[in-house]
């Protein structure tokens, strides 16, 4: 964001009060959508920097529930970064906290151990799994380059990588039961 402190201060107050309005509304909002644009945002940072060592999270399926919209967007991580997935399988971690700390998170205006330590952030499930994923994000350059923004070709391979099919499982038809 380009111009002095005080205009993006002023301009992230204003994102930030245009949250608190749109909050009701995504709470209606099926999944899925949410899940492939923070995928794409995860893979773009991922591509952008060093990659941080995901092995230990590959085929996991990981949550994010922001908290004051009652909402909870399912990720895997695999080969090629992180990719959005359904609600059916249970999340090894969910990683919990309201929607303004959460972009607070991501400018880095504030520490997730700080949030984590003031119990406005929890880590549900495998803690150690959360612990090891907080960290490689953290570890993430999320700053761009002379603030440009990501070149078309370069946002459409992230979000190749985000968006992926589950397989469905057949259906079972029983026949009913004699008696």
């Amino acid at each position: 964001m380009e111009g002095s402190p005080e205009m993006r201060e002023r301009a992230l107050a204003l994102l930030g009060r245009l949250g608190e309005r749109l909050l009701p509304i995504a709470s209606r909002l099926p999944e899925r959508p949410g899940a492939v644009l923070i995928a794409t945002a995860l893979n773009l940072a991922v591509a952008r920097g060093e990659t941080p060592e995901l092995e230990a999270l590959t085929g996991k399926v990981l949550a994010i529930r922001v908290t004051d919209a009652d909402l909870q967007f399912h990720f895997r991580v695999g080969g090629r970064g992180f990719a959005a997935c359904g609600s059916t399988q249970a999340p090894a971690v969910v990683i919990a906290a309201a929607a303004a700390d959460f972009v607070r998170l991501a400018l880095r205006r504030v520490d997730a151990d700080t949030l984590f330590f003031s119990r406005r952030l929890t880590i549900e499930g495998d803690t150690e799994l959360g612990l090891l994923l907080k960290n490689r994000l953290d570890a993430l350059d999320l700053s761009w380059p002379g603030e440009a923004l990501p070149r078309p070709l370069e946002l459409f391979q992230a979000l190749g990588r985000a968006v992926t099919r589950e397989p469905v499982a057949p259906k079972v038809v029983r026949a009913p039961a004699r008696q």
